[in-house]
């Protein structure tokens, strides 16, 4: 039992010991925006490319295109389409502002 106690503050140190050495790079190499950021950003951009394309193209298509049928039971998992919208109301953008 005490080899499991012990070697568990170990880990704990180790990844504490990492985390600072990370912080350590974002620092030296002046990283101002992580990676989520970045992704989010080029899905706004998507989605607001997608926007403005012209009736009937087939990204335009695919996205309002809702499958028929009903969902499994369960808790409903988030649709990229609701992602979206979140985000947009995160960044305080409406749906009108991209056309």
């Amino acid at each position: 039992m005490y080899f499991w106690s012990v070697s568990t503050d170990f880990i704990h140190i180790y990844i504490y010991i990492i985390h600072i050495y990370d912080i350590y790079i974002y620092i030296s190499m002046n990283v101002t925006r992580s990676l989520l950021d970045d992704i989010k950003t080029k899905q706004l951009q998507w989605y607001g490319h997608v926007q403005r394309m012209k009736e009937g193209r087939l990204p335009q298509k695919v996205m309002k295109w809702r499958p028929p049928g009903r969902r499994k039971r369960g808790r409903p998992k988030l649709t990229w389409a609701e992602g979206i919208r979140g985000l947009m109301g995160e960044k305080g953008l409406m749906e009108e502002d991209w056309k």
